[in-house]
């Protein structure tokens, strides 16, 4: 059972959990049309500031990008399947060199032992809370991208290992590496880098690389790091889906560069993991009428929630 049925009736959930097209054709447009905005403000305002703006807000939009996959994941994004898998592989996963197929696989089996030893996600919460050294090293690792090429390297070595071998990719899904990282690179190596040739070919031969490249291996595997600790780091390790996973505040420069889509309420998510993103917000507040503020994990910025994972 959901563990949002222990707190609220099918009656109001049901509501809720119904897709929209409308709104999922809306969320992918405004994705991909704030990237192309970044890049136009950098093109007609071209000097460092501009350019680390377009910098941050692709890199939040690559982020959105797989959050929009994690919705198409639970068939949440549109009302088919076979649009939820279209454009979640092709707009949303491969261009991150993500695969949706994998994700939901890897992401389920999450949502099934959340916080337990079964859980595969276990390997990037259970570290915490640690100390403030410990987190200043994990991000200006993030942020020099040496994260990012590090999994790049890793992701082209997967592939050379595990080419030809279904038995070995199967397996592979159930590693924690394999969070928002595709098993079928061989097509979505293509995507990404078409995407930044593609971006060059608009604008200058170097905009490919500074504007989807940089933010890529930068940017978006810091903002990656922060979203994972923020929403399970320094939980409590039980089932209670109240203390297990953490629902973050964030006001308009947070939502705009580190938690895009409502990605904040993760709380929610879990409680019932095939409501939109859109709704996540309505879902929080039917939880609290319900009284369950109190007890609820919620951290009142990601400032906080760092905090509490050892960001003193």
């Amino acid at each position: 059972m959901a563990p949002g049925k222990t707190y609220l009736d099918t009656t109001d959930i049901r509501p809720l959990a119904a897709r929209s097209d409308l709104a999922g054709v809306l969320l992918i447009l405004h994705c991909w049309g704030v990237i192309v905005a970044a890049i136009t403000l950098f093109t007609f305002w071209p000097n460092l500031l501009t350019a680390l703006l377009a910098i941050l807000l692709i890199g939040s939009r690559q982020l959105g990008l797989a959050i929009l996959m994690h919705d198409a994941a639970h068939n949440a994004l549109f009302k088919s399947r076979r649009a939820n898998e279209w454009v979640g592989t092709w707009m949303c996963g491969w261009p991150i060199m993500a695969d949706l197929a994998a994700y939901r696989h890897y992401h389920l089996t999450h949502h099934r032992h959340t916080q337990t030893d079964k859980d595969p996600d276990l390997a990037l919460s259970h570290g915490f809370p640690t100390s403030r050294a410990s987190l200043r090293r994990k991000f200006i690792r993030d942020l020099t991208g040496q994260t990012g090429i590090k999994q790049l390297r890793s992701q082209i070595a997967m592939f050379i290992t595990l080419a030809g071998d279904k038995d070995a990719i199967e397996a592979a899904k159930d590693d924690a590496a394999q969070a928002f990282k595709s098993n079928t690179i061989h097509t979505a190596f293509p995507v990404f880098f078409g995407i930044a040739l593609a971006i060059s070919l608009i604008g200058n031969w170097w905009y490919g690389i500074a504007f989807w490249i940089v933010p890529y291996l930068t940017w978006f595997q810091f903002v990656l790091r922060v979203r994972n600790i923020a929403e399970h780091g320094a939980t409590e390790m039980s089932q209670d889906p109240l203390r297990n996973v953490r629902t973050t505040r964030a006001g308009p420069i947070a939502k705009t560069f580190i938690a895009p889509y409502w990605v904040n309420y993760h709380l929610e998510h879990h409680m019932v993991m095939h409501v939109p993103c859109w709704r996540l917000p309505q879902l929080h507040t039917m939880l609290i009428a319900q009284g369950l503020g109190d007890k609820m994990n919620v951290a009142p910025s990601y400032r906080a929630a760092l905090s509490e994972a050892g960001w003193h």
